[in-house]
């Protein structure tokens, strides 16, 4: 297999597919040591690190991110929060049509993220959220008939630089100028935390500022603790004391403790003035670096009850945590957005050659009702005729089915039904007499389980009048077979001479019947009353 076609059509040569381009190089531009801009950090510096980034030179920001985000407890904390929340989600494959083709696609991709290797890889892959982008380059390899990434490796931004004509076409930095990336080589996720050009979206440009402002602040609330924190020495020396005994007083003094110590002649005097007290002034310091602190959180995740304990009670955590699945969500659609355009076509061509249509990778949770509702409206929905097949309640509550030789718990008795091999058989509906009607309809009325008396007069009627019609629509049937035409048909109906008398007499006992009912309900009626 000496070349292959991507989803696009395009002849790709194994070697240049199985062959690492973004590596390290001795001596180049792409060097494995970063450089620490951190160090010394002051506004004015920051400002023109940000503005190269924009106008096409990011890599010191790159580096300053990184540099940050190593440096910050919280920023650190709320980032790995961020994109772990994400990285841990459920990932979905569907086909792209019920084809037997298509079904196989996707089981060529379940079977890839079964391994793991997208599972591993999105930690990474979310590094975007910081600095906008991040680049993977897979690990292409052949193996059980099968060519499809091993690995996800994660490079870093300060490698690559961005197309000065557009801003927004990713190269690999190699000399003076970048080459550019081939796309089945590369994995480029963006990460649109604002509108604009890609090295401008991250929101570690943002970050920044707070992170320089609040290292200014826990240096100088150092400075504070080291000064206050510790008494100061003072060691005092007679009139006629050597310089030897000077420095041996000094040495002894500046050897107990820290820094804050003095050697002065006796007859000397030194006044230490206090401004304000220093409770309030340590107050002070810790108050901005915990607002800088919930400022980061807002941020990064949107809210702040989740790392910091806020009053509010349950009400507020809900709201906030809300906030944060909507962040989630968002950040799952744009890396499932990233996969579906860039790597996941390209592993079924690598396979199956070009595709008009190819599998749909999803990272996220399933938009389902929580089990205890959706079990309490099923429960409540089923007693109204609302059926579902036993195998979509299994999964969905994902209670397995038991094996034949399980034990169980739980479950319900069976009904016991006929076998419909061999169906009972009716006996044939006798005609009772009125007296008997009467007496099982006053029966029917005290009993614990009321039956509808109106139904069983219909039935009884229904049965009566039925033969004395059928009599007659007989005779009407045996005139119209036995006509030549429509004139013979009508001078044959008008001889027959038909007799409503049984009719007449089944339609009277279903009347008096009626008013017996009546007369019955109305007893009980009265008897209920009194």
């Amino acid at each position: 297999m000496a070349s292959l076609k991507d989803f696009m059509g395009r002849v790709v040569q194994m070697l240049s597919l199985t062959t690492p381009e973004a590596t390290p190089q001795v001596g180049g531009v792409r060097q494995v040591v970063s450089g620490h801009p951190a160090d010394g950090l002051t506004p004015q510096r920051l400002s023109r690190i940000l503005r190269a980034a924009a106008d096409g030179e990011p890599e010191a920001y790159f580096e300053l991110a990184e540099d940050v985000e190593e440096r910050d407890l919280h920023y650190s904390a709320v980032m790995a929060t961020r994109k772990r929340s994400v990285a841990q989600l459920p990932i979905t494959v569907k086909p792209a049509s019920d084809s037997a083709d298509h079904k196989k696609h996707a089981e060529l991709i379940q079977s890839w993220i079964d391994d793991g290797v997208l599972r591993a890889s999105l930690f990474d892959m979310l590094d975007a959220i910081g600095k906008g982008v991040s680049i993977l380059e897979p690990d292409w390899q052949y193996k059980s008939g099968i060519m499809a990434p091993r690995e996800l490796i994660w490079r870093p931004q300060r490698w690559f630089t961005f197309d000065r004509a557009d801003g927004e076409t990713v190269l690999l930095r190699d000399g003076v100028n970048g080459l550019p990336l081939a796309p089945h080589k590369f994995v480029i996720h963006r990460h649109k935390s604002k509108s604009g050009l890609t090295i401008r979206s991250g929101i570690a440009r943002v970050a920044l500022w707070a992170w320089m402002f609040k290292s200014f602040t826990t240096k100088d609330w150092a400075i504070f603790c080291q000064n206050y924190g510790q008494p100061i020495r003072i060691g005092k020396y007679g009139r006629g004391a050597t310089e030897a005994e000077k420095d041996v007083l000094w040495r002894a003094v500046s050897g107990i403790a820290g820094d804050c110590a003095a050697i002065i002649p006796r007859e000397m005097l030194i006044e230490l003035h206090e401004v304000g007290s220093k409770s309030s002034s340590t107050d002070m310091y810790e108050r901005r670096a915990d607002w800088l602190d919930r400022q980061v959180s807002k941020l990064v995740l949107g809210q702040t009850t989740t790392t910091d304990a806020v009053s509010g009670g349950h009400a507020v955590s809900q709201e906030h945590r809300l906030v944060q699945e909507d962040i989630e969500r968002d950040d799952a659609g744009m890396a499932t957005s990233t996969l579906n355009q860039q790597l996941i076509p390209n592993i079924v061509a690598f396979n199956f050659g070009p595709q008009e249509r190819y599998p749909h990778v999803r990272i996220g949770r399933p938009d389902e009702v929580p089990l205890g509702e959706f079990a309490e409206a099923f429960d409540k929905l089923a007693k109204h005729g609302l059926t579902a097949e036993e195998a979509y309640l299994r999964d969905r509550l994902g209670i397995p089915t038991p094996k034949p030789d399980a034990v169980l718990i739980g479950g319900r008795t069976p009904v016991p039904t006929a076998d419909p091999a061999t169906p009972a058989a009716k006996p044939p509906a006798k005609p009772i007499s009125a007296n008997a009607a009467l007496d099982r309809l006053f029966a029917s009325a005290h009993a614990t389980e009321p039956r509808d008396e109106i139904e069983i007069l219909t039935d009884r009627l229904e049965r009566e009048a039925a033969d004395a019609m059928d009599g007659m629509i007989a005779e009407v049937r045996e005139a119209l077979m036995q006509a030549t035409d429509l004139r013979d048909a009508a001078a044959r109906l008008a001889k027959l001479d038909l007799s409503p008398d049984d009719l007449t007499e089944a339609m009277a006992r279903g009347m008096a019947l009626a008013h017996l009912a009546g007369q019955a309900s109305l007893i009980d009626d009265l008897k209920g009353r009194s």
